[in-house]
C-alpha cells in the first residue's frame, strides 16, 4: 500500500514525467501497474498500457501508442519514418492532453549482464524516448516496470525532480501465508516464517517455487528448511539463481515443456505441445508433467493454456540459447534437435519475437568467437552429420539450422538438405536456387505462394473456406482452420485480371457450394468447389465486370440461384446460375459499376458506381427504386449489415458513408483515411466496419459512435478487399482478412488488432524495359524490387542491381548509357552506375509510387512522374529537385523529353507528361510553365511518346485508342483505335526514311498483343502474338532492328522487326528456380505445385539415376 500511495503523490500531486517501478522479477510490479492504472485512470483523458515482453521495435510501439492518442488518425504512411520525429509527435499530445502511458516489463529491451541500463543492440529508441519524456515539458506521464534501472533515470532522477524511481517491496508476513496456503499445509515458528520472508525478499514467485521444494523434501516443514539455510545450503544470490537451482531438478521432459513454453512466448495449448514434442514418452506424460510442474509454481495455466512468468521465461530463454550454442560448437546435439528456436506456423508477431529474443541473440553469439564464413561451415558440417545418420533421426535440428542461415542472409544455392527433416522451416522470403530437398520432410515449413496482387477476398457462409483472386487470372481456395491457413486448389480460366470473388449461400441442392468470379476478361464463372471446375461462363458484359455477388437465398428457393454483377459498361446484370442466362441488365448508372451486394433477405441489390452514386433495384421486377448521392467521387464499394438496416458506402472521395435503408438517408461519415476506399465490410454482429484502402491500412470502425478504433498496419500497398470471417475461431474471436497489391494476404485479430498470418506470394512482372543507346543492354523494371540488366547478344542477365524496397516500375538509360534510373513503388529514384553496378543517387521526394522516368537529351536532367499527381524535375549530377509540376489532378503515367526543340518557339527543354485525369500536358522544365493541355481521351492516358523528329507526340490510353498530336499547334491529327481496352506503351520506330520505309508505332495492350502501327495510313499494319498476359512496355533498339516487350508473364521478349519473329525470350530466374522436391514428404499436392511454378523441379527415377552418375 504504501508503494500505491507513492505513486498517487507522485503523479497526481507532484506531476511527475517519468516513473521507474523497478523490482526483482516476479515481486509484483506488473500487477502493481494494473491495479494503479485502473485506480487512476480518471485523472487522465488517455491511459496506454502495453508490455514489451516480447521486445518491440520502438518504430512499432511508437506507432501503436500515436494512433491510440490520434483517435486512430495516424497511420505508418503519415508519421515520421525516424524515431526522433516520432516522438516529437508524441510529445507534442502528452502537451495537449494529460495521459497515462505505462510500459511494462522494459528489461527485456536492456542489455543485462555486465550491460546494465544499457539497451539492447537496435533498441537504443528507447532511451531517447525516456529521456525526452522526462527532459520535455508536458502534462503526461510514463511508468515503467523493469528489473534494472534504465541509464537515462541516473541523470535526471531525483526527489524534487519529475523523474523518479521507486523499489518495489516484497509482500508483508499475512500475504505470504495466504499465497503458500494454497500450495499445502506449512508448519513452523512465527521466527521461521520471518526468516523464510526475508531470505527471499518477500518475493511471491521466489517463495511459491520454495514451497513446492519444502512439500517435496520437508513434508511442508519450514523449521527443518530454515536450518538448512543456517548451513548456507539452498541460499540463492538472486531469483536465476533460485530459477537455476529449480530447474537443474527437473525431469527431463519437464525441462523439455520448459523450453517449449518459453519458445511459445504466449499461453499454449496441452494438444499444440503435444504436436511440437517429438518423443512418445514425452508426449504421453504431457498431463503428468504439467500438473507436477504447475505444483513447482514454474507454470501459470490461464483460459488459453499454459504459459510463463516474464522472469521464469526470460531465465529459460537464456539457458535455451547458450544451450543451443554450445551444441552447435560441440556437435552434440540434443536440444538443438528436440526444440524448433522458429516455429514457421506461429502467428505472425509471434514469429517475429522467436527471431529477434531466440534466433538473432543465438546467432550473436555463436559469432563472438567467430565470423560467417566459420560459421556458415560449422552448420553445414552439423547438416553432414546429420545426412550420415542411418536412419535419419527426426528432429528440428536441420529445420532450425535452415532458420539460422536464413536470418544470416546467407546465399544458399547449392545446399545439399536431401533425405533430411526440415521441419518448421521459415522460407517465405529465402531464395532457394539450385537447392536439394530430394526425400526430404518439409512438415510444417512454410513457403512463397504464387499469389500475385490480391483483388478479392471472400469467406464460405461456414468460415472454413477463404477465397482470393488476383491479377494472374486466378481464383485460389484455401482452408482455414484455427486461424491455420492451407492451399487446397487454384481455379483456372479467366484470361484477364479475376477482380471479384463470392460464395454461394448453403443449399440443399448444392451442399457443397459454388464460387462465383468476375474479370477483366468481361466474363463471369460460376465454380463448383468439389470438383474445382468451372460448370459455367456467364458472358454478356462487354467490358470488364468489377464485381459479384450471389444472392443469399438458396438455389432451390424463390430469387436464390441468381448471381449479380457489375461491369465497367456501366450496367448491372442478373444471371440465372441453373441455366447459364441472364435473367435482367440494369442500364441507369451513367459510368462503370464498381460494386453490386444483397440484401440479407434477397429481395434488394444495392449497387455503386463512378458516377458517384448508390442505387437500391428491385431484384424480382429489375425497378430502381432509390438512388443515395452524396459523394463527392466515384463509389468503389458497398455493403450490407447483416442485419439488413444499414448500407456501408467507400469511394474515391476517402470517405466511408453509413446509410439507413429504410430512410434511404446518410447517418454517418466516417473519415481518416487518405486514399480511395476500395473495400467495406461489416461484422457478423452488425457492430463494426472494416475499410481497405489506397493508402494501405485497414481500418475498423465502431458502427454505433461513428469513430475509427484500430487502424490495421502492414500492408505495403493499395488494400483492395476486406471480409469478416462469419464465424469466431477458437481462442481468438473474431477474424478479419484483407488482400492486397503488395502480394499478400493477412488474417487479423480484431480484437487486438493483432497480424496473426501473412500469407506472402511471388510473382516477377516485367515493367518498363530501356535499350542502351548502343543497343548492347537491355534494362529491365522488375517487381521483385530489382533492376536487371540483361546482355541483348546473349539473352543472359547480365547483372541484378538491388537496393528498391517495393516493386520498380520505370527504367531508363542517360544518353551516354552510363547511368541507368528506376523509379520504384517505393516512391524513390535511383541513379545506378553501370559499370560499376552500383546506386550513385536516391532521390526522394514523391509521396507516392514513381510510375515513370525519362531523361533529357543532353542527360543532365532527369524527370519522373507519380501516384501522388506530380512531376519532379531533378539535377542528375547532384541528385537535387529543381522543380515540381503540380497541375495534374490525377496520377501521372507518363513522362517524356522531347528529342529536339519542337519548333523555333521553344527551346531544348519540352516534356510531355500522360495522367490518369485523361490529360496530356506540355511543359516547359526551365519556367515550370504548363505550355499546353492536350485533351481528347475518354479515360486514363497511359503513355505518350515524341517521334524521333519531335514534331509530333503519341498518347495511349484506356480508351483502346492512340492519338497523334501536332506539338506546335497542340492540335490532334489523327486517332488510332485499336479493337482492345487498354494500350499500356507505345514507342516511335526509329526515323526510318533512309530505309524508304514509312513512319511506324509500336504498341503494347492488355489483350497480350503488340500491334505496329502506319502512321501515314493510320492503320494497325500487323498483329504480334507471343505473351501470355498483359504487354506493360515496347522497347526498339536505336538501330531499329530489335523490339522487345515486357510483359506481366514474367518474361522479356526480343523480336526481329524485319520479319517479326520472335529471337529471344529473355526470363529472370525464380526464387526457388532448379530447387530439387523430388520425393519430399510433409507437403500437399496443392503445395507441391505452387512450388514448381517457382521453379521447383521433380526428378523421376531415370533422371534421378542418370543425375547421380
Amino acid at each position: 500500500m504504501q508503494e500505491f500511495n507513492t505513486l498517487q503523490q507522485w503523479i497526481v500531486e507532484d506531476k511527475c514525467r517519468l516513473i521507474a517501478l523497478l523490482g526483482m522479477g516476479g515481486i509484483g510490479k506488473t500487477a502493481l501497474s494494473i491495479k494503479f492504472a485502473e485506480h487512476i485512470q480518471n485523472e487522465f483523458e488517455y491511459v496506454f498500457w502495453r508490455c514489451l515482453r516480447n521486445a518491440p521495435p520502438v518504430e512499432d510501439m511508437l506507432l501503436s501508442l500515436l494512433q491510440f492518442l490520434s483517435n486512430q488518425q495516424a497511420t505508418e504512411a503519415t508519421l515520421p519514418k525516424d524515431t526522433n520525429g516520432r516522438i516529437s509527435q508524441l510529445i507534442n499530445y502528452l502537451r495537449s492532453s494529460r495521459c497515462l502511458l505505462v510500459l511494462d516489463n522494459a528489461e527485456t529491451i536492456m542489455g543485462g549482464g555486465n550491460r546494465a541500463g544499457q539497451y539492447l543492440e537496435g533498441y537504443e529508441g528507447y532511451g531517447d524516448l525516456f529521456r525526452r519524456i522526462g527532459e520535455a515539458r508536458h502534462q503526461s506521464c510514463l511508468l515503467l516496470t523493469s528489473r534494472e534501472k534504465p541509464k537515462e533515470f541516473v541523470v535526471l532522477e531525483g526527489e524534487m525532480l519529475p523523474v523518479r524511481s521507486l523499489p518495489i517491496a516484497g509482500l508483508p508476513e499475512t500475504d505470504v501465508r495466504e499465497i503458500l496456503r494454497v500450495k499445502g499445509q506449512f508448519s513452523g515458528s512465527d521466527n521461521d516464517w520471518q526468516l523464510l520472508i526475508s531470505h527471499y525478499a518477500g518475493n511471491p514467485l521466489a517463495l511459491k517455487i520454495v514451497a513446492g521444494g519444502i512439500q517435496d523434501l520437508f513434508d511442508g516443514n519450514i523449521s527443518q528448511f530454515v536450518e538448512f539455510l543456517k548451513k548456507g545450503l539452498f541460499v540463492f544470490d538472486d531469483l536465476y539463481d533460485l530459477l537455476e537451482h529449480q530447474f537443474n531438478r527437473l525431469s527431463k521432459a519437464e525441462k523439455e515443456i520448459m523450453y517449449w513454453l518459453a519458445i511459445e512466448r504466449e499461453p499454449v495449448s496441452i494438444l499444440e505441445l503435444r504436436e511440437h514434442i517429438i518423443s512418445p514418452e514425452s508426449k504421453q506424460k504431457l498431463p503428468e508433467t504439467l500438473r507436477a510442474l504447475g505444483q513447482r509454481s514454474l507454470i501459470e495455466k490461464t483460459a488459453h493454456g499454459f504459459t510463463q512468468q516474464p522472469v521464469v521465461m526470460d531465465y529459460i530463454t537464456e539457458r535455451l540459447i547458450e544451450e543451443s550454442h554450445q551444441e552447435i560448437v560441440s556437435g552434440e546435439i540434443k536440444i538443438f534437435h528436440n526444440h524448433s528456436l522458429l516455429n514457421a506456423q506461429a502467428k505472425d508477431y509471434i514469429r517475429e519475437a522467436q527471431i529477434r529474443l531466440i534466433v538473432k541473440p543465438l546467432i550473436d553469439k555463436l559469432l563472438v568467437a567467430s565470423n560467417q564464413m566459420k560459421l556458415e561451415n560449422r552448420l553445414k558440417q552439423i547438416i553432414e552429420q546429420e545426412q550420415q545418420k542411418t536412419p535419419p533421426k527426426p528432429g528440428y535440428v536441420t529445420g532450425n539450422i535452415v532458420n539460422i542461415l536464413s536470418q544470416l542472409k546467407v546465399d544458399l544455392t547449392g545446399y545439399d538438405f536431401s533425405h533430411l527433416t526440415v521441419w518448421q522451416a521459415y522460407l517465405q522470403d529465402t531464395c532457394l536456387q539450385q537447392v536439394n530437398f530430394a526425400g526430404a520432410d518439409l512438415t510444417k515449413s512454410v513457403f512463397a505462394e504464387t499469389l500475385a496482387s490480391v483483388t478479392s477476398v471472400a469467406f464460405s457462409s461456414d468460415g472454413e473456406l477463404l477465397a482470393t483472386c488476383d491479377v494472374n487470372c486466378e481464383v485460389r481456395l484455401w482452408e482455414i482452420k484455427d486461424v491455420q491457413i492451407r492451399y487446397i486448389a487454384s481455379l483456372q480460366g479467366h484470361t484477364n485480371w479475376v477482380h471479384s470473388v463470392a460464395f454461394s449461400p448453403v443449399s440443399s441442392s448444392k451442399p457443397e457450394g459454388m464460387i462465383a468470379s468476375g474479370s477483366e476478361d468481361g466474363t463471369v464463372r460460376i465454380w463448383d468447389i468439389s470438383k474445382g471446375e468451372c460448370i459455367q461462363v456467364l458472358q454478356g458484359h462487354t467490358r470488364r465486370v468489377w464485381s459479384v455477388a450471389f444472392s443469399p437465398n438458396p438455389t432451390d428457393s424463390p430469387l436464390g440461384g441468381i448471381v449479380a454483377s457489375g461491369g465497367d459498361d456501366c450496367t448491372i446484370k442478373l444471371w440465372d446460375i441453373t441455366a447459364g442466362k441472364c435473367l435482367k441488365t440494369l442500364h441507369e448508372h451513367t459510368e462503370g459499376v464498381s460494386s453490386v451486394a444483397f440484401h440479407p433477405r434477397g429481395h434488394l441489390l444495392a449497387s455503386g458506381s463512378g458516377d458517384g452514386t448508390i442505387r437500391f433495384w428491385d431484384v424480382a421486377g429489375g425497378q430502381c427504386l432509390k438512388i443515395l448521392e452524396g459523394h463527392e467521387g466515384g463509389v468503389s464499394s458497398v455493403a450490407f449489415s447483416p442485419d439488413g438496416s444499414l448500407l456501408a458506402t467507400g469511394s474515391e472521395d476517402r470517405t466511408v458513408r453509413l446509410w439507413n435503408i429504410k430512410e434511404a438517408r446518410c447517418l454517418k461519415i466516417f473519415q481518416g483515411h487518405v486514399g480511395l476506399v476500395w473495400s467495406v465490410a461489416f461484422s457478423p454482429d452488425s457492430n463494426l466496419l472494416a475499410t481497405g484502402c489506397e493508402d494501405r491500412t485497414v481500418r475498423l470502425w465502431d458502427i454505433s459512435e461513428g469513430n475509427c478504433i484500430r487502424v490495421l498496419d502492414g500492408h505495403t500497398n493499395r488494400v483492395w478487399s476486406v471480409a469478416f470471417s462469419p464465424i469466431l475461431q477458437n481462442g481468438f474471436g473474431s477474424i478479419l482478412v484483407s488482400g492486397s497489391k503488395d502480394q499478400t494476404v493477412r488474417l487479423w485479430n480484431v480484437s487486438n488488432g493483432s497480424c496473426l498470418r501473412t500469407i506472402r506470394g511471388y510473382t516477377n512482372w516485367i515493367g518498363w524495359i530501356a535499350f542502351s543507346p548502343n543497343g548492347k543492354l537491355l534494362a529491365s523494371a522488375n517487381e521483385d524490387r530489382t533492376v536487371r540488366l540483361w546482355n541483348v547478344a546473349d539473352g543472359k542477365c547480365q547483372v541484378v542491381l538491388k537496393g528498391h524496397t517495393h516493386q520498380v516500375w520505370s527504367v531508363a538509360f542517360n544518353p551516354n548509357g552510363k547511368i541507368v534510373a528506376s523509379g520504384s513503388e517505393d516512391r524513390t529514384i535511383r541513379l545506378w552506375n553501370v559499370d560499376e553496378s552500383r546506386c550513385t543517387h536516391v532521390l526522394s521526394g514523391h509521396t507516392s509510387r514513381v510510375w515513370s522516368v525519362a531523361f533529357s537529351s543532353d542527360g543532365k536532367t532527369l524527370a519522373s512522374g507519380g501516384g501522388d499527381y506530380t512531376i519532379k524535375i531533378w539535377d542528375v549530377d547532384s541528385g537535387k529537385c529543381r522543380k515540381t509540376l503540380n497541375e495534374h489532378a490525377s496520377l501521372v503515367w507518363s513522362v517524356a523529353f522531347c528529342p529536339t526543340p519542337a519548333s523555333a518557339l521553344y527551346q531544348e527543354g519540352i516534356l510531355a507528361s500522360a495522367s490518369g485525369d485523361r490529360t496530356i500536358k506540355i511543359w516547359d522544365i526551365h519556367t515550370g510553365e504548363c505550355i499546353k493541355t492536350l485533351e481528347g481521351h475518354k479515360s486514363w492516358v497511359f503513355s505518350v511518346a515524341f517521334s524521333p523528329d519531335g514534331k509530333m507526340l503519341a498518347s495511349s490510353g484506356a480508351d483502346g485508342t492512340i492519338r497523334l498530336w501536332d506539338i506546335s499547334e497542340g492540335t490532334c491529327i489523327k486517332v488510332l483505335q485499336a479493337d482492345t481496352k487498354l494500350i499500356l506503351q507505345i514507342a516511335f520506330m526509329p526515323d526510318l526514311k533512309k530505309q524508304n520505309l514509312p513512319p511506324l508505332l509500336v504498341s503494347g495492350t492488355d489483350d497480350r498483343k503488340i500491334l505496329i502501327w502506319d502512321i501515314s495510313q493510320g492503320k494497325c499494319i500487323k498483329v504480334i502474338q507471343g505473351h501470355n498476359a498483359w504487354i506493360w512496355s515496347v522497347a526498339l533498339s536505336a538501330d531499329g532492328k530489335i523490339l522487345a516487350s515486357g510483359s506481366q508473364d514474367e518474361t522479356i521478349k526480343l523480336w526481329d522487326t524485319n520479319t517479326y519473329e520472335n529471337i529471344k525470350n529473355l526470363v529472370p530466374e525464380k526464387p526457388y528456380e532448379g530447387m530439387n522436391i523430388t520425393d519430399i514428404k510433409g507437403l500437399t499436392q496443392a503445395n507441391i505445385a505452387t512450388l514448381k511454378s517457382l521453379g521447383a523441379v521433380e526428378f523421376g527415377r531415370e533422371e534421378q539415376e542418370k543425375d547421380s552418375l
